[in-house]
């Protein structure tokens, strides 16, 4: 199960930080750029760009909770959720299983060779 994660191009998990704008105030969100791929893909789904899906998004978080909570926390549960919710999840981790099984190599002990 290991190679399904240590094999993740690491692009998938690298963090990038944005500057989005919410009702006028600028504020930076840090999150991998998988998660920022969910939330595009939402927000096409959704009709609207992304900085306007995490406006909504906010205003639903603040809306049900009064204190402020992490919000790229958030922001992450929120695509996970998704992902799970559309059954993409499952999808995607066949898709990485069957990558992964395709890039194992079968060798004979008799052929491998080890450095000492």
């Amino acid at each position: 199960m290991c190679k399904l994660y240590v094999q993740a191009d690491p692009l998938q998990y690298e963090p990038r930080q944005r500057s989005v704008r919410i009702h006028g105030v600028i504020t930076s969100i840090r999150l991998e750029n998988l998660m920022w791929r969910v939330l595009s893909d939402i927000a096409s789904e959704q009709k609207c760009t992304t900085n306007a899906l995490i406006t909504k998004l906010y205003d639903e978080a603040t809306t049900h909770r009064s204190e402020s909570a992490n919000f790229a926390s958030f922001l992450r549960v929120t695509c996970v959720r998704h992902l799970i919710d559309s059954g993409r999840l499952g999808r995607e981790r066949d898709r990485v299983r069957r990558e992964a099984e395709e890039e194992t190599w079968d060798v004979e002990e008799s052929q491998a060779v080890f450095a000492h």
